[in-house]
């Protein structure tokens, strides 16, 4: 048997939010699986982990209900007994609630029809699941009821709940890029670089890129660059939190220039710096950094002092 792990029994009446609480918990990082017979719950906890899993320490919730093969609560709560007791697994039970005339109105929306009531009124099954499940409903040490809940508000209470250290946190990427060789189709916020005075004209800074020390103190020179970035900054700490709290997977913040090699590279690198010291763990990559620097991709230099033109 493997080493102690966090179980969540995730249970309840039909109908009452098991698959949005599922899902949910699955884009937390949870393994999830879906009315696993109670008889193989060791198999499954014994067996090898899947291929790119977070290991041994990856939560695992598993839903049951009547619709359940061999569905006995009686059994289900000394199965959870046993596995607490003999090998010490944090088991965690669930259960989801709901009114009877709520749950008839959502099998009336949705015309399927009730697994305990084939071919009787929903009420009948609801009546008769709720019976069924009373013991699991006394053991449980949560209880979520869903009568007013909208499927997001379900989904935004799991993951206050269950999030938990490491869980829940989007894959953030910072991409630097060129606007001259297309705008990254990936991107969810893109932030023009272009307003910066340009080092590609400067004759001795355009061989280098926007991670050389001299190319990002030119940059960082300009009048409009500290006020302006550090805004970006401020945005992205305000924003990040909120698409966390939405159930974003993926976010990837773009900063392009003209050829992608200094403003947006060096711009995109600060950003990163800015994001890990407040306890974000971005990933970047300049998409455009190793191409070769090309005056007509730049378009015309700008006048003004630093710019390259002879005046």
């Amino acid at each position: 048997m493997p080493k102690p792990k966090q179980i969540l029994l995730v249970t309840g009446l039909s109908g009452a939010g098991k698959s949005t609480v599922l899902r949910t918990l699955e884009d937390l990082g949870w393994e999830v699986v879906d009315n696993l017979p109670l008889l193989l719950l060791d198999r499954l906890l014994g067996a090898p982990l899947p291929e790119g899993s977070e290991g041994n320490n990856q939560p695992l919730a598993i839903g049951i209900g009547a619709r359940t093969r061999d569905f006995d609560p009686d059994r289900i709560v000394k199965r959870i007994k046993t596995l607490r007791e003999d090998h010490g697994h944090d088991i965690g039970t669930l259960f989801l609630d709901c009114a009877g005339s709520e749950l008839e109105r959502r099998y009336s929306e949705t015309r399927r029809r009730h697994p305990l009531a084939l071919d009787r009124l929903a009420s009948d099954g609801i009546a008769r699941e709720r019976e069924l499940l009373a013991p699991l409903r006394r053991w449980a040490n949560r209880l979520i009821d869903t009568t007013n809940l909208t499927a997001n508000e379900l989904a935004q209470q799991v993951r206050e709940s269950f999030s938990g250290e490491g869980l829940g946190e989007p894959t953030l990427s910072i991409l630097s890029f060129g606007f001259s060789r297309g705008v990254p189709r990936n991107a969810d916020l893109v932030f023009d670089m272009r307003f910066l005075r340009n080092p590609h004209w400067v004759p001795t800074l355009r061989p280098g890129t926007g991670m050389d020390a001299d190319v990002s103190a030119y940059i960082a020179a300009d009048p409009a660059y500290e006020a302006a970035v550090s805004q970006i900054e401020s945005l992205l700490l305000l924003l990040l939190p909120r698409y966390k709290a939405e159930g974003k997977s993926y976010v990837t913040v773009a900063f392009g220039c003209t050829g992608g090699r200094h403003r947006s590279v060096h711009v995109a690198e600060r950003v990163a710096k800015r994001l890990r010291d407040a306890a974000f763990s971005p990933t970047v990559r300049h998409r455009d950094l190793a191409a070769a620097p090309q005056d007509t991709l730049e378009g015309a230099p700008a006048d003004g002092p630093g710019s390259g033109m002879k005046l």
